[in-house]
């Protein structure tokens, strides 16, 4: 079987990754293959269509009601009492239709159930108390920030407080509406900054990257995997397919990756820990900039072992073994955050966008994987998914079926030591060749400090005398006169 029968149930041409309208962007599966921009305009164009059925459905319900009625009046007689019933209830149930009606285009109020509910499933104070102290010092960090835009910055936290409140008011709608206002509020915020403001395209992009930072920090809570969607179904449901497909191994999926070599297995530990640190971030950047690197480390990865940088081909198969053994925990609730609330920027252009594009794409492999994905029979795909056999005991090192647990598992040690003295072996040769190093590198600068003091000698000079007495260079003391004595004379 050639290598490339082996990836056709995993290649993915790249022109598959970009918006199915042709506009150049990256599509995304959540967006049914557009991009953020072609999805909003199909979106825009179903709901005007939806709108515009329901105002039909709204006055075919009103004429039903009306004739209905006239039929009524045309009966009237005799049976007063009976009548006065029947329009009775015939008010009540034109009242709930066109209550009815009106849901259609207004946000139903919460109850106070569901309010007792909501209040119920509240975090913990601590949990409360550490998001209170990230979003004060998000808040603190994003008005130092605003203060190098001068005016600008002064609008933008006003337009930011407003979404906020805004927001606030607005919990009602569905979750695909608020990401609506959100994305609506990025493109309004841009354009000012651009067009009103002049900020240059660089300092747009700063901007608009802590303006999404501060407004999805304070939303965090009440946007991701809310209790309206099904996220938290889809989350359990690629959890239990991945911990299904345990026993795929890079072989089947076409890895070309050597986990052998110490610095390959360093980089795809670090690769699941950033895919699995996404879930940890609040803010939409935070979970990309998860993904960025994860992908960088599989990139390096592949480039190590093959010696050459890394293909697409190469990428995604690569992409898919580490999401199946990291098993990244509510990963659909955070392609959907993602989706809805990121900067639609971040998505459509750029490595983040090519990296996000890439991951929706494994997941969606992932869901649909199949016995021909893996080049399996259908039977075997069977046995492997229902655990009666596993693809790493047939893969044992040759051994014949008698031989006991006990035998194989003695032998795994023993390769196990080998490579263990083989990296102990290689620790002590660096060591040792540091050690010269360090010898070496003393030797050369001791002789450096010989060389520089034979070429400039240190001269010490005498020390000065100490000072004579005052008279001391007069050599003729001798020849002086005494001195005068005092003398007394009587009166």
């Amino acid at each position: 079987m050639n290598l490339k029968s082996e990836r056709r149930g995993i290649h993915v041409d790249q022109s598959e990754l970009l918006c199915k309208k042709g506009c150049g962007y990256y599509g995304n599966p959540a967006w049914q293959g557009f991009c953020s921009k072609c999805w909003r305009e199909e979106y825009h164009k179903a709901r005007q269509k939806q709108i515009q059925e329901d105002w039909e459905l709204a006055e075919r319900l009103q004429r039903e009601e009306e004739e209905a009625y006239a039929s009524s009046q045309s009966t009237q007689g005799a049976q007063s009492l009976t009548f006065s019933k029947f329009e009775e209830k015939k008010t009540n149930e034109k009242t709930r239709k066109v209550t009815t009606v009106k849901k259609f285009f207004t946000a139903s109020s919460r109850t106070g159930a569901k309010k007792e509910i909501q209040e119920a499933k509240a975090p913990s104070p601590s949990i409360n108390r550490q998001a209170s102290i990230e979003t004060d010092r998000v808040s603190k960090e994003f008005i130092e920030f605003l203060k190098t835009y001068h005016k600008p910055g002064q609008d933008i936290y006003k337009q930011c407080k407003l979404f906020l409140d805004t927001m606030n008011h607005k919990r009602d709608l569905s979750i695909e509406e608020q990401s609506e206002c959100a994305q609506d509020f990025y493109q309004n915020v841009a354009e000012k900054l651009q067009t009103r403001w002049k900020v240059p395209p660089e300092k747009v992009d700063k901007a608009m990257d802590q303006i999404e930072k501060y407004i999805m920090t304070r939303q965090y809570k009440y946007v991701f995997c809310p209790e309206t969607t099904d996220d938290e179904k889809k989350d359990l449901t690629v959890q239990k397919r991945i911990r299904a497909l345990h026993w795929v191994t890079p072989q089947m999926l076409c890895v070309p990756v050597n986990e052998e070599i110490p610095e390959v297995s360093d980089m795809v530990v670090k690769a699941i820990t950033d895919i699995i640190e996404m879930d940890s971030k609040r803010v939409p950047r935070d979970k990309l900039a998860c993904i960025t690197k994860c992908s960088k480390h599989i990139f390096n990865a592949i480039k190590i072992t093959k010696n050459e940088p890394a293909s697409a081909d190469d990428f995604l198969p690569t992409l898919i073994y580490i999401v199946l053994k990291g098993n990244p925990p509510r990963l659909q609730s955070n392609i959907q955050y993602i989706t809805r609330f990121c900067n639609p920027s971040r998505l459509m252009t750029g490595e983040d966008g090519y990296y996000f594009t890439n991951l929706c794409c494994a997941v969606a492999f992932i869901e649909k994987l199949d016995a021909q994905s893996l080049n399996l029979s259908q039977e075997d795909f069977d046995r492997f998914m229902t655990g009666q056999t596993s693809p790493k005991k047939q893969e044992s090192d040759g051994f014949s079926p008698d031989v006991c647990l006990g035998v194989k598992q003695m032998y795994k040690n023993l390769d196990l030591l080998s490579q263990l003295n083989e990296r102990q072996e290689r620790i002590v040769n660096e060591a040792k060749k540091l050690e010269k190093d360090l010898i070496d590198w003393t030797d050369g600068i001791t002789k450096e400090v010989q060389d520089i003091v034979e070429k400039y000698p240190l001269e010490i000079k005498p020390k000065n005398q100490a000072l004579a007495a005052i008279d001391s260079e007069n050599v003729e003391n001798d020849k002086l006169p005494p001195p005068l004595q005092p003398q007394v004379y009587a009166g």
